[in-house]
């Protein structure tokens, strides 16, 4: 499977950590570590949550599939 969300890369970018973004959103840091490892996926409108937290746009946390 294809990696289908670019977290971990923005995160990264940010300097910010797994577990700063769990305590942000009020997730268990395992799970936002799987959507690092891209093992699961959040919802769109978590996704849209962390893409605030982040300060970006929510595309810039997906990677383009058609790739």
């Amino acid at each position: 499977m294809k990696d289908l969300n670019r977290i971990k890369v923005v995160l990264v970018e940010k300097k910010r950590t797994n577990k700063w973004l769990a305590a942000q959103i009020g997730k268990d840091p395992a799970t936002v570590s799987k959507w690092c490892t891209n093992k699961s996926q959040p919802d769109l409108a978590t996704l849209a949550n962390v893409a605030k937290l982040l300060e970006v746009e929510m595309k810039d946390l997906l990677n383009n599939i058609n790739q």
